[in-house]
């Protein structure tokens, strides 16, 4: 079949790759005109590195990213361990992967690699997607236009996709927002910074999440606090570091210091929606966080969406046009359970807070879940 996914990020480029390998022609529709080093840093867990191993990948995210030792969970005032799970070769051993945390470029850049570079159309702003028929067709900024034997949404939150499928709706504001610096590890004279550390706060709004970078020569800082409504145009934003350090003026010496030596911060709104109940109609799916995005508190908003890809993938190998709702059928029911449960947990924020089983998680292999109807 021929193929068109609605953006460029990690979901879609993976789900080209994943989809290339099933044995189709795919396109990639990006509304930006280059891959510039922008984004947030993301944090791979085992399901995500295990799925990405798959889809030929892992030796190219080895040359920047960093594998951290441990996943840790301090307490916001005495920097109490409340839990502590081995990464690194513990993970490999019991998951199959290792954990990987990494900048959102090196990632995509390391994706681009496993596609014909005309296989991904920059500077294709969407300006309408006709979902119906067997032929769904989608309407670019600069007069061109695509029709294709099925159409893939992976344009994030506010899918364009997902609105010609369901309808206009708007996510909603979680009341939070994040900070995010990257702090040359030189400046950093602390415990732990080889592992993803959570600081838990007194309230759910307030948390510190730090984990390594660029082979460890870096750290990566998250923030969170609560703001009343998000009025700007954009949801990222330079914030105020000073603002940020007196919010969390009570907390732990150790993590004052990892606010004190940021230099600067990036602040973002973050928004979420309810699961959805079905992500297909006709020729047309969704994939990430067009179909479920969620807060970054479990760390899989992007597992999820390269998971979705591999399945997608698996789902529709070598299904010719005649069997894309069945496919589309055994795809989302091998997916929306775990994604739901992902979602809202996410959303509760107390995952790891005191221990307990990652491997609902990390265990998952997208390469092997069942993809019968009935799973």
């Amino acid at each position: 079949m021929k193929i068109g996914i609605n953006g460029g990020g990690v979901g879609g480029l993976a789900a080209a790759i994943a989809l290339r390998h099933a044995g189709h022609e795919v396109e990639v529709y990006e509304q930006a005109t280059n891959y510039n080093r922008v984004g947030a840093d993301i944090n791979l867990t085992p399901n995500a590195v295990r799925a990405l191993a798959g889809l030929g990948v892992t030796e190219d995210l080895q040359k920047t990213a960093a594998e951290p030792s441990h996943r840790i969970s301090r307490t916001w005032d005495t920097g109490e361990e409340t839990s502590r799970l081995e990464m690194a070769q513990a993970a490999q051993t019991k998951y199959g992967a290792r954990q990987m945390t990494i900048h959102r470029a090196d990632l995509l850049n390391a994706l681009r690699l496993q596609l014909p570079d005309d296989a991904i159309l920059l500077g294709r702003r969407i300006v309408a997607v006709e979902v119906d028929g067997d032929r769904p067709t989608v309407r670019f900024a600069d007069g061109s236009s695509r029709s294709v034997d099925l159409l893939v949404g992976a344009d994030g939150i506010h899918s364009p996709t997902r609105t010609a499928l369901f309808g206009p709706e708007h996510p909603q504001f979680t009341g939070l927002v994040s900070y995010r610096s990257v702090v040359d590890r030189a400046k950093l004279d602390l415990p732990n910074l080889d592992a993803f550390t959570k600081w838990w706060g007194p309230t759910p709004d307030l948390q510190i999440v730090t984990f390594p970078l660029n082979r460890g020569a870096e750290t990566f800082v998250f923030a969170t606090t609560a703001q009343d409504d998000w009025r700007e145009e954009s949801w990222t934003m330079p914030g105020d570091v000073v603002e940020l350090r007196q919010a969390y003026a009570g907390f732990h010496p150790e993590a004052r210091a990892l606010l004190d030596a940021c230099e600067s911060v990036t602040k973002s709104a973050l928004y979420v929606r309810d699961p959805l109940p079905t992500w297909s109609r006709g020729h047309v799916t969704l994939l990430g966080d067009a179909c479920h995005p969620m807060v970054p508190f479990m760390a899989q908003g992007a597992c999820m969406a390269i998971e979705d890809a591999v399945v997608l993938g698996r789902a529709l190998k070598d299904v010719a046009p005649a069997g894309v709702e069945a496919a589309l059928t055994r795809y989302e029911n091998a997916r929306k359970d775990r994604t739901a449960r992902v979602q809202i947990g996410s959303r509760g924020n107390e995952w790891l807070k005191q221990g307990g089983n990652a491997d609902w998680v990390y265990a998952y292999d997208a390469w092997s879940a069942p993809l019968s109807p009935a799973a």
